[in-house]
């Protein structure tokens, strides 16, 4: 419906017809009971993914969301369900994900009475979303659907929260007008601050560019490496801002904070200047810098004010990142750098390189018998898979391996989705469904998981398989839950009479083959090739293929020699390491 007046005949039909004005390709979820959103878009053309749990449904939208630019839509029941989606809604919400949950709510004349699922569904997810609002009466829902869509895309990306109340669900919704679009609106840069920051920029001898999650969508056309070259920069990305700047571009140096080791992270000790691109100084983005850094003047240029950093010295521009970045450019027209700091970004990315390889190498000659290095599992893959996949990922002990720049760079054009600062457990397996359902059909999606991670996970391969989903997962198994193991074994050593990882059989071979996925099990570092080769055949060809792949709890990335904790303890480097660097 898009004339002027319209009167739905159902509050859901009209949900549906407004899901379609905004370019809604999927919706994920669980309904109530009731159905009514199904009856309402049995008709229409959104495909809808039918999860086995809300928390997956969630994670799923949002990985449409961040792979598509657009709202994910999510839909489900009352109560339970609705805590059930709270571990969604609060990684939505710490990626700054624009996300539309819709669910259902008590009737209007039984709340208070201890009516079936009968919770404060509002007072539960306040804390987690930009907006929330319980709808009553039907005249009101159009506007509400519309302020939810407005403020989901709009400022800094968010999830909102729309309740329906049972009793309006069959009522005939009114409609006054056209729906309104709902595109973000990009706020150019004050003037003012934009000269004021140019000065402080075209100052900086030593200058880094961080281009973090904010960034995401505002870099088609490389106008941010076209001005790293203009001030001679070296680029680093913050794990949820990787995917936006090409990791081939020789000024493009790898992953800050927890991500960077030597010789890269030495550019942070002689650095004059940040300029923070799209990035709210995270703490794993500025973990480890060295010392001192608190002091590294910090230009932010962010949409919301909630995601300024002022406790470090610089300035800052509350403006879209790609308008800003052009403002920057225009006012820099006829800057040139004396050119010795970009050659010094280029040589220590140069011998970054072939440490990786040297690393990759070492992690090789340690891998115990029956397991394969995880080094290994990234280099088949990116011989396996075509350069413009999106890797998606988790955040374990092995997995984190593909963070490390360059021994996992992201081809032309490859994408990267990677959990918030939250890392719930298992968002990776699921937001990789939703990520295929917002990429065209031909760019591969691959999803490097652990093992405990994707048997959380696993309640979902019926809704995989539904879905027509074509995912290759890479499971790293290294017996459980690797991370708390090593935490384990630092505090009470080997001998610990409890146990995150056990050797045991993982199942999932049965339960591909139920649902018509595909499975390989792979101990053998030479059978992996053929391995990941045949999976990728099958994805390619329309069906989700698993590789399962047993990896050493102490392989660990490079730089760290296991879990401190929160974040993974550095290794020390020696004197004539550091010296051979420099």
């Amino acid at each position: 419906m898009s004339q002027d007046t319209a009167a739905h005949p159902s509050a859901w039909a009209a949900i549906a017809d407004h899901l379609h004005h905004l370019g809604t390709t999927a919706v994920f979820g669980l309904p109530g009971d009731d159905m009514a959103p199904l009856g309402a878009l049995e008709h229409s053309d959104v495909r809808v993914v039918l999860c086995r749990d809300q928390r997956n449904a969630v994670f799923m939208a949002t990985g449409y969301a961040l792979a598509a630019g657009r709202p994910g839509v999510c839909v489900i029941g009352k109560g339970p369900a609705v805590t059930n989606a709270l571990t969604g809604l609060l990684e939505a919400r710490s990626a700054a994900v624009p996300l539309i949950l819709i669910a259902d709510g008590t009737r209007l004349d039984r709340v208070g009475t201890g009516a079936f699922q009968e919770l404060d569904q509002l007072a539960a997810v306040r804390p987690y979303v930009k907006w929330a609002v319980r709808v009553d009466h039907a005249e009101r829902l159009p506007g509400a659907l519309e302020k939810a869509a407005a403020l989901a895309v709009n400022g800094t990306p968010g999830p909102v929260y729309v309740e329906l109340a049972e009793q309006i669900a069959g009522e005939p919704v009114p409609r006054t007008g056209a729906w309104r679009p709902a595109v973000p609106q990009r706020p150019a840069p004050d003037p003012a601050a934009l000269a004021a920051t140019t000065a402080r920029i075209a100052a900086a001898e030593r200058p880094l560019l961080l281009v973090g999650g904010g960034a995401r969508h505002r870099n088609a056309d490389r106008r941010i490496e076209r001005f790293a070259e203009r001030l001679g920069a070296g680029v680093f990305t913050t794990a949820s801002g990787r995917g936006t700047v090409a990791e081939d571009h020789p000024l493009h140096c790898g992953v800050s904070g927890l991500y960077t080791v030597a010789p890269v992270d030495a550019l942070w000790r002689e650095a004059d200047l940040v300029v923070a691109l799209g990035s709210r100084l995270e703490e794993t983005a500025t973990f480890g810098w060295p010392e001192g850094a608190d002091q590294l003047p910090v230009v932010q240029a962010v949409l919301g004010e909630e995601s300024l950093v002022l406790d470090r010295p610089g300035s800052y521009v509350l403006a879209d990142v790609a308008a800003t970045v052009d403002g920057w450019a225009g006012l820099l027209d006829g800057h040139r750098p004396d050119g010795a700091w970009a050659e010094r970004v280029r040589s220590v990315r140069a011998a970054l390189a072939q440490r990786a390889a040297d690393r990759a190498e070492e992690a090789g000659k340690r891998a115990p018998d029956g397991t394969v290095p995880v080094a290994r599992v990234l280099a088949e893959l990116e011989r396996a898979v075509p350069a413009g996949r999106v890797l998606v990922q988790e955040n374990g002990l092995q997995d984190m391996w593909s963070y490390f720049f360059p021994h996992y760079a992201l081809g032309a054009g490859g994408g990267s989705v990677v959990p918030s600062e939250q890392t719930p457990l298992g968002f990776g397996a699921a937001a990789a469904v939703g990520v295929r359902l917002a990429e065209p059909a031909g760019r591969p999606v691959v999803a490097v998981v652990g093992d405990g991670a994707f048997h959380l996970f696993r309640a979902e391969l019926p809704t995989v398989a539904d879905a027509g989903a074509a995912v290759l997962y890479v499971v790293l198994d290294n017996g459980g839950y690797g991370w708390l193991q090593s935490n384990l074994d630092r505090v009470s050593g080997p001998d610990s009479r409890f146990a995150f990882t056990r050797p045991r059989p993982t199942g999932t071979d049965g339960l591909t083959s139920a649902y018509g996925l595909n499975h390989r099990r792979v101990t053998d570092p030479d059978r992996l090739p053929d391995a990941l080769a045949a999976a990728w055949r099958e994805v390619a060809a329309g069906t989700t293929s698993v590789v399962e792949v047993a990896v050493a709890l102490a392989d660990t990335p490079p730089g760290t020699t296991g879990a401190a904790g929160d974040f993974p303890e550095r290794a020390e480097e020696t004197e004539e390491t550091e010296e051979a660097e420099a």
